[in-house]
């Protein structure tokens, strides 16, 4: 049954799962489903922040200062002025340079903050990392998807300072945070994003929602087919947010007709055409062929593999299911070496041919 966002955002606190994943093309309603959320919640917590929230409205809070009239040479990130000021100074800078070392970024960081330190970060200064000392200590404007993944990690980061997350302990909104960003950081955030799944289900809601499919098939293949599944099975609902004439409805996975499993051919399809493949589509590949070994009803990729004419299957398919492992995301964020990208294509058009999958 179709309902208004503020129908949807009751739907999900109504559920009795801990760990939400919604899939929702652009512009269906995923930042004003949050707000929703946020406000329906704020309400039955008496007016006050209920979880913590990261979305379209967080990345508001950081603007650039190019400093024109000084020819721009006094370029840095402001930080907008907010309720969250008051927990900056308990941010754990070595924590952000953590996460945010993941992504490698091929720069360095600074904050400022004003004198009052209740007040907060006022700005970010970044800077290249080199070992020309002109260079390096001259401020530079980052990419949209460097800004991103930055304001990401600040987030991540301020998630574990103490008395924020705290207070706002009932549940964790995130919307969209791989909106500007690269593949491979978009699975090395999927692997962040399990690792701050993996600490707080139990005790909190945690909500993400997308419009990117790699991302939402990744972080289904882990959360429902990984190897701590079975801790999540009990705690997990998988959800595509839909539109139509009537309005907005959240569609199951299992019982709707859902063709991500065609995007997700068309993904590798375009990868393997482009010659650009990464380590993170042996996991969307792992999903077609255990959907596919499902269909079977078999239930092991290593019988369709042997279907589909791969030698040594059950090797072939360790391989497969190693390269699917989050850590891969996170270290082996790069493309594959000739021999696995070989194999990989080798797989993939087998199964094309085998099965007369047709995608555009």
């Amino acid at each position: 049954m179709s309902q208004d966002i503020i129908g949807v955002a009751q739907a999900i606190n109504d559920l009795n799962k801990n760990i939400v994943l919604i899939y929702a093309f652009n512009g269906t309603g995923k930042t004003r489903l949050s707000v929703a959320f946020k406000d329906l919640t704020k309400t039955d917590n008496g007016g006050d922040h209920a979880g913590v929230y990261y979305n379209a409205y967080s990345e508001d809070l950081f603007f650039w200062n190019n400093d024109e009239e000084n020819d721009g040479n006094d370029i840095r990130l402001m930080v907008q002025q907010s309720t969250l000021n008051k927990y900056h100074s308990l941010l754990d800078e070595t924590n952000l340079q953590q996460k945010l070392a993941l992504y490698k970024p091929n720069y360095d960081f600074r904050f400022e903050s004003y004198e009052d330190v209740a007040q907060g970060i006022k700005c970010v200064r970044f800077f290249l990392k080199s070992e020309d000392e002109e260079k390096a200590t001259e401020t530079i404007k980052i990419s949209r998807g460097e800004e991103q993944t930055f304001v990401w990690c600040f987030f991540l980061a301020l998630f574990e300072v103490e008395g924020w997350a705290d207070q706002q302990a009932n549940h964790f909104f995130i919307d969209d945070p791989v909106s500007s960003l690269d593949d491979n950081n978009i699975f090395i955030t999927a692997a962040a994003l399990m690792d701050l799944i993996d600490e707080h289900y139990k005790n909190r809601k945690i909500i993400i929602t997308t419009h990117h499919i790699g991302f939402f098939a990744i972080l289904a293949d882990w959360l429902s087919k990984g190897e701590k599944s079975s801790s999540y099975e009990k705690h997990i609902q998988l959800h595509i947010l839909k539109r139509d004439d009537e309005g907005l409805r959240l569609a199951s996975t299992h019982k709707d007709v859902f063709l991500y499993h065609l995007e997700l051919l068309q993904t590798l399809k375009r990868a393997v055409e482009k010659k650009e493949l990464y380590a993170y589509h042996f996991a969307l590949l792992r999903q077609i062929l255990e959907n596919v070994s499902s269909f079977l009803g078999v239930g092991r990729i290593s019988f369709v593999l042997k279907q589909i004419g791969i030698s040594d299957a059950d090797e072939v398919s360790r391989i497969v299911n190693t390269f699917s492992h989050k850590t891969v995301f996170r270290y082996e964020a790069k493309e594959m070496v000739p021999d696995n990208a070989g194999l990989f294509t080798e797989i993939f058009r087998n199964l094309m041919n085998k099965y007369n999958f047709v995608v555009h």
